[in-house]
Order: structure tokens, then C-alpha cells, then sequence
């Protein structure tokens, strides 16, 4: 009589095959635990830092790079390179400056031109949160008319107009640019249109009128009396 068969060997196989299976999706769990691997954790290099604009959200002045130029200096070692950041700022309730900076590291120069800005301050006259009226100003070949525009309309305009209007505080405004595309002189002739700006009141305290007092009318011609 044969003995019974307690292990077959199917069996057993698979017994042996159980903690070899999940022995590998312990090791990636660890390995993705050690190093942060993809979704399970902040990485090698930790947390991403935010761009220094995004940080600065809910400081008092707002800064924006309209335009940055490299420039190269031939040297007998090769080419020594120089930037230059135009930055204009503004604190979006009528305020506005505009500054260049000049240094050998885009950082630096960027910092240079928020500074110089900071540092030419111009006051703009706002009507809530648009402008009072049509306005045209010219700088060298760059020309910007501005146009006041209904509540919800939105800022119709370039880049660069479109950067110096947010910086002051404009939301609703209708604008084109014409000429030059130039940066620096867009950005210049935009300043001067807002700097052109007057608001009824002020007109009428530099005149002496009153706008709330009642117009006089001119007196009827008299009668002809009859011979």
C-alpha cells in the first residue's frame, strides 16, 4: 500500500513562488519611500521653489520685465557679455515708474532696473478702473492712442501697453500701438499718454468752476416796442 501524497508538487511550487512575487514591490516601495520617485514624494531636490515674481504677489509694488537685451564685448579672451533689463513698476492704484538696469548677470540687472524704477514714481489721474478720456501721445517712432472702455471689456492691448497698464491699476481700456515696436519706446509713449490724462474735477478746481452749481442762463432779448 502506497503512503498518501500531503505536499503535491504544484503545490508546493506556488508556495515558494508567493514571497518571491512580493518581495519586488517592497524593494520599489522602499526605493520610492528613500528617493521620492514619481508622485510618492518631494524628490532629491526637494520642494520647487516659486519664481520671484509669484512670491512677491502681496507686496506693495508691482514689477514686470518688458524687455531684456544681451550685449557683446569682443576681448582677447573671447566675448564678455552684458545685459540690460527695462522693469516697470507700479502699485495698480495710479502709480507708475519705469527704470533700466545694466549688469553682467540677468538677476542683477533686472534688480538694478525694479530699483531705478521705484525711484521715478509718477502719479496717473484714474477713473475707477478705467481712464477718463481718449488720450494720444507719441516718443520717437513709437505712437499709443487709449480709449476708455465699458466694465468687463478687459485690457485690448499689446504685451508691452498691456504691462504698463496693469502695473498702474487699469483694467478696462481700449488701446493700439502704432509705429515702432520698440520696447522702451512704447513702454515711454504709453506713460506719456496716462500722464496726459485730467479728470473733470481737477479741470474745473484749476479753472475756478463749480460742476455742481447751477448754469446761468443768458437773458432773453428784449422786446421791440411797438411805435
Amino acid at each position: 500500500m502506497s503512503d498518501p501524497i500531503t505536499n503535491p508538487p504544484e503545490a508546493a511550487v506556488a508556495a515558494e513562488q508567493v514571497p518571491a512575487a512580493a518581495a519586488p514591490a517592497e524593494r520599489s516601495e522602499q526605493r520610492g519611500g528613500d528617493r521620492g520617485g514619481r508622485g510618492r514624494g518631494p524628490g532629491r531636490g526637494g520642494p520647487r521653489r516659486r519664481p520671484e515674481a509669484e512670491q512677491n504677489v502681496n507686496s506693495e509694488f508691482c514689477e514686470k520685465v518688458l524687455f531684456i537685451n544681451r550685449s557683446a564685448k569682443v576681448v582677447k579672451g573671447g566675448r564678455r557679455f552684458s545685459f540690460s533689463a527695462l522693469v516697470v513698476t507700479g502699485d495698480r492704484k495710479g502709480k507708475i515708474g519705469i527704470g533700466l538696469g545694466k549688469a553682467a548677470e540677468v538677476s542683477e540687472a533686472i534688480k538694478k532696473g525694479g530699483e531705478a524704477s521705484k525711484q521715478n514714481m509718477l502719479s496717473v489721474s484714474l477713473a475707477g478702473v478705467t481712464i477718463p478720456h481718449d488720450a494720444y501721445c507719441a516718443f520717437d517712432g513709437a505712437k499709443v492712442l487709449l480709449r476708455p472702455a465699458s466694465p468687463g471689456t478687459g485690457l485690448i492691448a499689446g504685451k508691452t501697453v498691456r504691462a504698463v497698464l496693469e502695473t498702474v491699476g487699469i483694467k478696462d481700456v481700449l488701446s493700439k500701438s502704432l509705429g515702432s515696436k520698440n520696447a522702451a519706446n512704447v513702454a515711454k509713449a504709453t506713460i506719456a499718454a496716462l500722464q496726459s490724462l485730467r479728470l473733470r474735477e481737477d479741470v474745473a478746481k484749476r479753472r475756478g468752476v463749480s460742476l455742481g452749481g447751477a448754469r446761468k442762463e443768458a437773458a432773453a432779448p428784449a422786446a421791440p416796442v411797438a411805435a
